[in-house]
């Protein structure tokens, strides 16, 4: 028997869960076998092969029971537990779990209530109004499942891979790959090198094709198989697929330049050197006028040669680079040393998983000059809150951690909850002992664009917000952005002088790129935080620069490339 791949095994797992939850499991079990998943499906190496060498408990989160389950898999081709599970529910159920807003909990009472056991059944029964007689279940999630049905979404497609899990494996490779040949020159490209959310594939352009041979002999390949001479794909125990190019290092920025564009930025360039008399290829720029293909070793050589600078990866996406280069108005982008100070971040006295004092020396260690310790408030929605008492000790904890500290700014902040109707979840007297307020949506997801825009404009505009936080809420490939008139939003902040952060976590990337540059050119300053929950998590923030660069922003548009005293200034609170 063909032993099973990572995403394989990671499947069964998730599905495991699901059919633990349905069953009415303890929720410490359902997450234990959904956590493994997850380790699973973005292990570097085979989980296969771990498990019949006896290592795979070296993975975190995975213990014996997983052990046995996993082995049974390689050896039988099922998980026993699954198999009797499986039996208690009909097929179709597992099915409908799979709709975002559904999941097994409320699967099941649909199931115990109404008898829903198949998507078919669901769609039935939310055409006819019956599922809003449930209490907890309206209109408007009938109208929702209906959607989800059309779109297809209990088929469990497979998805885009969000970009740190990308580059996770991306990275890896490229350095087993150097390995190999240290003085080989080996990048990734496409997608993942413009810094995009999520990624179909990886692209890999290296300047030895002997290292194309070599591809299947590296720890983190489950396959490979040349596709021609020059190139080669192959997958990686992930489940990740990884097209590789090779080309002669005198081409090598002329294939990365064609490989890292998008489509339209690679078509519109093309546009602009066929009106030059030139004609660009992956292996070179022709000149018609003399017939010389001119070669470049470095992208920069092929921009200057059209009559450009440098264009940077990120800005590659046709959204009018071409013209500003060629006009020389591109911005200097933002950069992470540029960043000064973290507004957002988490301790145990919430979610977070580390002490003021751990997450103030991580901050330190970064090199940042300040850190606003902001712990989830009042009505956060899912325990580990924090009350006005709680936080009336905790503003005590950071002035005393403060004194304690050299080297670095701390202060005393909260993300606040913005309740339904826009009011937040601690009185004003109380904000106003705060150094710094984020606000962000975290309950009430379901309300229509009208009713959250009002909500969230009329936190904008309260005297003691700073910034607001994860605007839309969205979980990139996992949750779709709530209802929001964004540029009714840019207005009133651009109007009331508050902020609205770029949260920096892989997952949420919020503002997206699209949105940051429409809110900066709303007038609207910008900051990027981490939102880290551990000291570790600090250093996620590189993903909300690489967003404020593909939104086209420069330092000088996001508040914290500042110090703090200035910075502080500018707050609507010190005005």
């Amino acid at each position: 028997m063909t032993a099973p791949s990572n995403g394989v095994i990671a499947d069964a797992l998730e599905e495991l869960g699901d059919l633990y939850e349905l069953d009415g499991a303890v929720i410490h079990r359902v997450l234990a076998y959904r956590n493994a998943a997850k380790v699973v499906r973005d292990a570097p190496t085979s989980v296969a092969a771990l498990t019949l060498q006896g290592r795979v408990t070296e993975l975190a989160g995975i213990g014996a029971t997983l052990e046995e389950k996993i082995r049974a898999l390689i050896e039988t081709g099922e998980i026993p537990a699954a198999v009797r599970l499986r039996e208690r529910f009909p097929p179709g159920l597992l099915a409908i779990t799979a709709l975002p807003g559904l999941g097994p909990k409320r699967a099941r009472r649909l199931f115990d209530e109404l008898g829903i056991d198949s998507p078919q059944a669901l769609r039935e029964a939310a055409a006819a109004h019956r599922l809003r007689t449930l209490r907890g279940f309206g209109a408007k999630f009938e109208e929702s499942m209906l959607a989800a049905l059309d779109a297809g979404a209990a088929e469990r497609p497979r998805h885009r891979v969000v970009l740190d899990r990308a580059l996770a494996v991306g990275e890896l490779v490229c350095d087993a790959l150097s390995a190999l040949d240290p003085g080989a020159r080996v990048q990734l490209a496409g997608s993942a090198r413009r810094r995009t959310e999520s990624v179909k594939d990886l692209d890999i352009v290296l300047d030895n094709p002997a290292l194309l041979a070599r591809v299947d002999t590296l720890e983190l390949i489950e396959s490979s198989a040349r596709t021609r001479d020059s190139a080669a794909r192959a997958r990686t125990h992930s489940g990740i697929v990884v097209e590789l190019r090779a080309v002669a290092p005198e081409q090598f920025g002329n294939l990365l330049q064609h490989l890292t564009g998008s489509a339209a930025h690679n078509a519109a360039l093309r546009e602009r050197a066929v009106r030059a008399g030139l004609h660009i290829s992956e292996y070179g720029l022709l000149d018609d006028a003399t017939a010389i293909t001119h070669h470049c070793e470095q992208e920069a050589e092929l921009y200057e040669l059209l009559g450009m600078p440098y264009i940077e990866p990120e800005l590659r996406e046709n959204r009018g680079e071409i013209e500003a280069a060629l006009a020389g108005t591109l911005p200097a982008l933002v950069e992470l040393g540029d960043i000064r100070g973290d507004l957002h971040c988490h301790t145990t006295a919430s979610d977070g998983r580390a002490s003021i004092e751990e997450m103030a020396a991580g901050a330190r260690e970064r090199g940042y000059e300040y850190l606003a310790i902001t712990d989830h408030s009042a009505t956060h929605g899912f325990g580990d809150d924090v009350s006005p008492d709680q936080l009336r000790r905790q503003i005590e904890l950071v002035r005393e951690a403060e004194a304690r500290t050299e080297g670095i700014r701390l202060l005393a902040g909260s993300e606040v909850n913005i309740l339904p109707d826009g009011t937040l979840d601690y009185e004003d007297e109380l904000l106003g002992e705060l150094d710094w307020v984020i606000a962000s949506v975290h309950t009430s997801f379901g309300l229509d664009s009208g009713a959250m825009t009002e909500r969230v404009i009329a936190a904008a505009q309260h005297p003691q917000v700073d910034a607001l936080g994860h605007l839309s809420g969205r979980l990139i490939e996992r949750r779709a952005p709530y209802a929001i008139d964004t540029d009714a939003v840019f207005a009133a902040c651009a109007q009331a002088g508050t902020l609205i952060e770029i949260n920096a976590s892989p997952d949420r990337r919020d503002l997206s790129e699209v949105h940051a540059r429409a809110a900066a050119d709303a007038g609207v300053r910008i900051v990027i935080n981490s939102d880290a929950h551990s000291p570790a998590g600090f250093d996620v923030l590189r993903y909300g620069v690489w967003t404020a660069r593909r939104a086209w922003l420069s330092a000088a548009q996001v508040a914290n490339t500042l110090p703090w005293p200035a910075l502080e200034a500018k707050l609507k609170r010190r005005r």
